[in-house]
């Protein structure tokens, strides 16, 4: 087959690699900067047996538009690209929020060998061993399932925008909604569309749909109170108690993990002892102030608002320093920031110090007015805002919400 392949710099070069080791021609674009091996000029100009376009690319893009070829997303691709080359068990995961705490609670029940890919990294478990760190984009789920194949146990992959249903469950952890693909599409739409073909699903409470006839609705599984969750399904009841669930971020992702055990037949009772993730409502005093950790790649208005709540009842003061915004450059972000909803967490929770991290709006604008009396500190990187918040705060907390890819 003659395949064209988009978007070289968004897991687009495995794919391409992928198709090209099983015998097929390939051309690959990069349809971001212009550049790569095949210009879209070049491309314009050939004919193709079958397009793989990535979700998030603009639908008006002139070799998406004037295709007279099938196109096909990156993660259909990676599901017809594996075949039946996949784990026992694979589970993946995608969502707006809750993804990577989702997979490592998950990861921390299945038994014997395994490979967790998450966007803070690749591990083997049981030994938690570091392998990289790339991606979530559809087509590093290549790498993990050889890695996987080659380990000999299961694979729990996050993945960006959608599921490629190549494995044993697929979860959405969110019904957190945005748009993307030059504003033109819905990230949920796209999510639940690419669950069509999975074999079974799992959906966060208030995702209504039933994209596939082996569907799961949390709120009919999953109930929790306090630091208490119950699991129900069928003539199974689990339960489990962890103070995290007391925190809105983590109830859910708890719940999401501790449903998918029993769907696996798995116990789900040793999440009483699973603890906050690095960036992710983790909480720890540095020289005697408490530090939130809420830095990650799904920050957002209600996780930020939650930490500064948790950091309030935890250190017992009001005064916090708040670290906020999103850094600059940092690719691995798909949905940003946005700043009306920067602005509105730092009005609800008014801070006593706040230091902006990221671009500042230009001079002369509304945003900029709005914001120059709120951050008089600014810094470039997510590292020099922690810098100065430590420098600057004597009393109560230091609060990290800077969205960027940990």
């Amino acid at each position: 087959m003659n395949i064209l392949v988009l978007d070289s710099i968004h897991g687009g070069q495995p794919i391409a690699a992928a198709f090209v080791s099983r015998g097929d021609q390939v051309d690959l674009v990069d349809v971001y900067r212009g550049t790569g091996p095949v210009s879209v000029e070049v491309a314009r100009s050939r004919k193709y047996d079958l397009i793989v376009a990535p979700v998030h690319l603009d639908p008006d893009h002139p070799l998406i538009r004037t295709a007279k070829a099938p196109v096909i997303t990156h993660h259909e691709a990676i599901r017809q690209l594996l075949g039946s080359y996949v784990p026992g068990i694979m589970v993946e995961i995608t969502g707006a929020r809750g993804k990577t705490t989702t997979a490592h609670a998950l990861a921390s029940l299945l038994p014997g060998p395994g490979i967790l890919h998450t966007s803070s990294g690749t591990f083997r478990y049981p030994e938690k061993e570091f392998i990289s760190r790339s991606s979530i984009t559809p087509g590093s789920v290549l790498e993990a399932v050889r890695l996987a194949k080659e380990t000999g146990g299961w694979l729990i992959a996050e993945e960006s925008l959608g599921l490629t249903c190549a494995g044993t469950l697929g979860i959405i952890t969110s019904a957190g909604d945005f748009r993307f693909a030059a504003g033109k599409k819905s990230a949920l739409s796209a999510k639940l569309a690419s669950a069509r073909s999975c074999k079974n699903l799992l959906l966060a409470e208030g995702i209504t749909e039933n994209p596939v006839n082996n569907v799961m609705h949390l709120e009919n599984t999953a109930s929790c109170t306090g630091t208490e969750c119950t699991i129900s399904l069928g003539i199974t009841t689990r339960r489990f108690i962890n103070p995290l669930i007391a925190l809105p971020a983590y109830r859910d992702s708890l719940a999401l993990a501790a449903t998918a055990a029993v769907m696996l037949g798995i116990d789900p009772s040793p999440l009483s002892g699973f603890t906050a993730l690095t960036g992710r409502m983790e909480a720890r005093y540095v020289g005697g102030i408490l530090v939130v950790d809420n830095a990650n790649s799904g920050t957002n208005f209600r996780t930020t608002i939650d930490a500064a709540q948790y950091a309030r009842n935890v250190a017992g003061r009001n005064e916090i320093t708040l670290v906020i915004g999103q850094q600059e450059g940092d690719g691995a972000v798909c949905e940003g920031f946005a700043f009306d909803q920067i602005l509105a967490a730092m009005e609800a929770i008014r801070p006593s110090s706040l230091i902006w991290v990221g671009r500042f709006p230009e001079p002369g604008t509304p945003d900029h007015a709005a914001l120059i009396p709120l951050a008089p500190v600014r810094a470039a990187t997510f590292e020099e805002g922690y810098t100065l918040a430590r420098q600057k705060t004597v009393q109560g907390s230091i609060v990290l919400a800077v969205k960027t890819w940990r």
